[in-house]
């Protein structure tokens, strides 16, 4: 069996995710005051044959003209995505949990931070368009953000 057959048998969820995604990022101070916000593109690939089995590229752009890219490329074993780059490690996982087959669950550490983690959910829409994200920053084990993602499918 291929990887990818293997990652589609597994992670059948996370593997409705690929395409690219149009959103708005959201962030919010620990109180609920928006503190930043930015649109964005994700590129969520699944490579066949190429050097991971999972590519996600974030395109970022803020009002004032302000760009970012981040890239994530992810393993795949134990039925999660494992990510390990530069910035983060951590994993994604379905959630075995939800009989209606619409939630993924990550889990991120900052390098270079070790007192900082995240947790996100995130929901597909049964119609496989839309998808909405929720992360919650924690440091030290108190929360110092939440962000809030909404995204739209349009490739």
């Amino acid at each position: 069996m291929s990887e990818l057959s293997e990652i589609k048998r597994g992670l059948p969820l996370l593997s409705k995710h690929e395409g690219v995604w149009d959103g708005w990022y959201r962030h919010y101070d620990p109180n609920g005051n928006k503190v930043d916000e930015h649109r964005s593109r994700l590129v969520c690939r699944f490579p066949d044959g190429g050097a991971v089995p999972y590519h996600q590229t974030n395109y970022y752009s803020w009002a004032d003209g302000k760009k970012e890219v981040r890239d994530f490329p992810a393993t795949y074993h134990d039925n999660r995505m494992w990510f390990d780059n530069e910035l983060i490690t951590g994993w994604a996982a379905e959630v075995g949990l939800d009989d209606f087959h619409r939630s993924v669950m990550l889990y991120w550490k900052r390098k270079g931070d070790e007192d900082l983690y995240l947790y996100e959910m995130i929901q597909l829409a049964d119609c496989g368009k839309y998808r909405h994200r929720v992360w919650h920053w924690y440091r030290a084990g108190r929360i110092v953000s939440r962000t809030l993602i909404d995204e739209e499918r349009v490739s």
